[in-house]
């Protein structure tokens, strides 16, 4: 990786961008761009005419759509991009007094080259990630509206007039029926969509395959991992989504339970809590409602094993989409029969990962036949 000599802090907002540039400890100008794709553009093709792109390093707060225009043009003129966490910035910038979009650009621009160590390139996601990602975003705002919609209908009926909530009644149902035609259509076009993209349509295939996940959580996962190439492994995904559980002491004073995090994506967090819940609670058999059923008898708080499930369906996902494997739930069962020794290794050992596992020598030999 070459090193960086040019860093440019951008503080993006609906309608502008605030640059400042940096080099060295000399701030040549800060200049205020509109944020439209032409006149970003226009600015960066005439900064490339006086430094070499490869020495450029651009930063900024992720907000959303508000950096598409950003994101489309770096992509377009091969401009290396930091999405950094607003949080991560706020509070690694010490203790701040006032804000403007000017102040706010230098800081950001003096996070970059103080971290610039750990920094980590944006790349476009696909077009039909970025479509998926959309029809998501309005689906849920449908749902949304549709749930207020169905709560005026059940919680007003006792507090007015018969007349006055016959009429309401009828406004509020021909709305809920627009909705449910909505969200059908959106639910045609995602399927469209991910049947016309080979990878994504093995990959919702291969997700659905796991007790407990249905094709909304599959498409869900796969457009908050990028078809799973924003996250390495399975944990890392569950400290992203509030799964993984962190230990909180100090000193001798503070020993509070280990607990989950709340700084983390709650919408595919809701999405696998209605998974665990389901496939431990409201199916009659399986591993996980043995699993749930064997934990709340051993005295173990029941929110405590729904999460635990969680973390193990998160597992089994980046497992199937790893291994490009349907999952198989006797797939365990069938390594036992085939290892007594592995087995029995399993059974020693525990939960300690660090140490490995020996396999029987007929085990070796029937493996390389």
């Amino acid at each position: 990786m070459q090193i960086k000599k040019v860093f440019i802090g951008i503080y993006v907002s609906k309608e502008t961008l605030d640059l400042c540039v940096r080099i060295g400890d000399v701030i040549p100008y800060e200049i205020v761009l509109s944020n439209t794709i032409s006149e970003l553009k226009r600015f960066f093709r005439k900064f490339l005419k006086e430094h070499n792109s490869d020495e450029i390093l651009i930063c900024c707060e992720h907000t959303g759509h508000y950096t598409y225009a950003l994101r489309c043009v770096c992509d377009d003129l091969s401009l290396d991009l930091w999405l950094e966490n607003p949080y991560q910035i706020k509070h690694s910038s010490g203790l701040q007094r006032g804000k403007n979009d000017k102040v706010d650009a230098r800081r950001i621009v003096d996070y970059a080259i103080r971290f610039q160590d750990k920094f980590r390139l944006y790349s476009l996601p696909d077009k039909n990630i970025s479509s998926l990602k959309v029809l998501l975003s309005e689906r849920d705002m449908y749902i949304s509206h549709k749930s207020t919609y169905q709560g005026q209908l059940t919680d007003q009926k006792n507090f007015m007039s018969k007349e006055d909530y016959t009429d309401k009644s009828k406004r509020l149902q021909k709305l809920i029926e627009k909705l449910d035609e909505f969200i059908s259509s959106i639910d045609a076009k995602i399927s469209d969509l991910i049947d016309s993209d080979a990878t994504l349509s093995e990959q919702q295939q291969l997700l659905c395959s796991i007790d407990g996940v249905g094709s909304k959580t599959a498409t869900m996962m796969i457009v908050t991992t990028n078809a799973f190439k924003d996250f390495n492994n399975g944990r890392s995904f569950s400290c992203y989504a509030g799964v993984a559980p962190f230990e909180y002491t100090s000193g001798s004073s503070i020993h509070s339970k280990n607990k989950v995090s709340h700084k983390a994506d709650k919408s595919i967090k809701s999405l696998l809590h209605l998974c665990a819940v389901s496939v431990a609670t409201r199916k009659k058999e399986g591993e996980f409602r043995d699993y749930y059923l064997r934990k709340v008898a051993e005295g173990k708080n029941k929110m405590s094993v729904l999460n635990a499930i969680r973390g193990k369906l998160v597992l089994r996902m980046f497992a199937v989409i790893r291994d490009n494997k349907m999952y198989d739930r006797n797939y365990v069962a069938e390594c036992e029969q085939a290892d007594p020794v592995c087995n029995n290794n399993k059974r020693t050992n525990g939960n300690k990962g660090n140490k490995k596992v020996v396999h029987s020598k007929k085990f070796i030999d029937k493996q390389k036949k």
